[in-house]
C-alpha cells in the first residue's frame, strides 16, 4: 500500500473577500509542483462564496466536473440550457466535453454557501456536453458509504466519464468498517468533512485529505462523529 497525507493546513488558500477557498491541488494563484493530481483527480476546491455573489460565465472543455454543497444553495446556469438549484445532500455533475460555458453563484442573498468543487479528467475527449444532479438521504450514508457517483448510468448516484466512484459517509465515534476498491488498480482520495478518523492507521483531522492505492481495501475508524467524502479514480493519466 502506498499513501498521501495533504493536512488541512498544508492547501493553498486565497481569499477574494466574496470567495474564500482553499486548494488542495493546484489551482489558479497556488501552483505547487508537488501538488497537481492524485491520478485523474485534478481539483478539490474547498469553497465558500459570499450571499448573493458567484463566479460568472466561464467556459471548460474535457473535465468532468463534481459539485458538492456542504452548507447553504448554489445555482448553476449554462449555455446549454441547464438550470439547477443545489443544496446539501445534492450532488451535481457536468461533462464539459467539447466545450460548455457555465456560471455559478449563491442563491442565497442573506447567507453564504459552502461547497466542494472537484475536476476528473474524463476517459473520453470530445464528447457530448452534459448535466445532472440528484438528491441523496441522509440516512443513507449512517454508518454506511452511501455511493453517490459511477461510471455507469445503470449505478447508484450520478455518473461521469471516468472509471471513478464517490461515497459520502456520516460515522457515529468508534464505529469502524473497511472500504473495498471498486476497481483493482484504482486509488482512493479520502477527504475529511468533519470530525476526527484512522484511515489504514492514519490519524486525520477535518480538511485533512489522505490518498492511498496498491491496495485492495483499507481501513476507517472513526475517532468521533465525523463525515468523510472517498473519491476511487484510476492512478494513471488518460
Amino acid at each position: 500500500m502506498q499513501t498521501l497525507l495533504h493536512t488541512a493546513a498544508s492547501r493553498g488558500h486565497a481569499n477574494h473577500g466574496w470567495l474564500n477557498s482553499y486548494h488542495t491541488f493546484s489551482f489558479a494563484g497556488y501552483q505547487n509542483p508537488q501538488r497537481m493530481h492524485f491520478g485523474v483527480l485534478r481539483v478539490l476546491n474547498d469553497d465558500t462564496v459570499a450571499a448573493g455573489m458567484g463566479f460568472g460565465a466561464h467556459p471548460h472543455d474535457n473535465m468532468e466536473i463534481i459539485s458538492i454543497p456542504l452548507a447553504g444553495t448554489l445555482e448553476h446556469k449554462d449555455n446549454a440550457g441547464n438550470h439547477g438549484i443545489i443544496r446539501s445532500g445534492d450532488v451535481q455533475v457536468m461533462s464539459a466535453g467539447t466545450g460548455i460555458a457555465h456560471s455559478e453563484k449563491n442563491h442565497s442573498q442573506s447567507e453564504e454557501v459552502k461547497f466542494l468543487q472537484i475536476w476528473l479528467f474524463p476517459n473520453k475527449r470530445g464528447v457530448q456536453p452534459r448535466y445532472d444532479q440528484q438528491s441523496f438521504e441522509p440516512a443513507g450514508r449512517r454508518n454506511q458509504f452511501q455511493q453517490v457517483l459511477s461510471p455507469s448510468p445503470g449505478d447508484a448516484g450520478v455518473w461521469i466519464h471516468q472509471d471513478a466512484w464517490f461515497h459520502l459517509a456520516d460515522f457515529d465515534a468508534g464505529f469502524a468498517t473497511d472500504y473495498q476498491v471498486k476497481r483493482p488498480g484504482n486509488g482512493v482520495y479520502v477527504f475529511v468533512l468533519e470530525g476526527g478518523v484512522t484511515v489504514a492507521g492514519q490519524p486525520l483531522h477535518r480538511r485533512d485529505g489522505f490518498g492511498l492505492w496498491e491496495t485492495e481495501s483499507f481501513s476507517v475508524q472513526a475517532d468521533s462523529a465525523a463525515r468523510l467524502l472517498l473519491i476511487e479514480v484510476p492512478m494513471n493519466l488518460p
